[in-house]
């Protein structure tokens, strides 16, 4: 192969790699969140996330199996004790969303929830 068909092969190999890896390194860094699930109470209770912004939730459980459940999101996780899960997505709407424990996890669980409060 002569030099200028290297060096324009070089060239369309770099334009077509290039595009996808640019949008790669354009797409935000995602937001990493530690959160606790305990008898009966999400803590915190109240997350703050921009939206577009990738977020990964890492969830622990120190007592029972529990479950995090954000409907309007379509997202969940099962959150074992000794284990951490974590959950990534995008929200891709603004607004205040509940959460909430959809294992059963003893006499406090209906009340177990919390808000995802999602800025533009």
């Amino acid at each position: 192969m002569n030099a200028n068909r290297r060096a324009l092969m070089s060239a369309a190999t770099a334009l077509l790699l290039g595009r996808p890896m640019a949008r790669l390194l354009a797409q935000p860094k995602p937001a990493a969140i530690d959160v606790v699930a305990r008898k009966f109470v999400f803590i915190p209770g109240e997350i703050h996330v921009k939206k577009g912004q990738p977020v990964v939730l890492q969830f622990t459980a120190p007592e029972v199996p529990m479950g995090f459940n954000l409907p309007d999101f379509g997202v969940r996780t099962d959150i074992v004790p000794g284990k951490t899960s974590a959950l990534k997505f995008t929200p891709d709407k603004a607004g205040t969303f509940t959460f909430l424990c959809d294992v059963f996890c003893g006499s406090g669980h209906e009340d177990m929830n919390g808000v995802l409060i999602v800025s533009e």
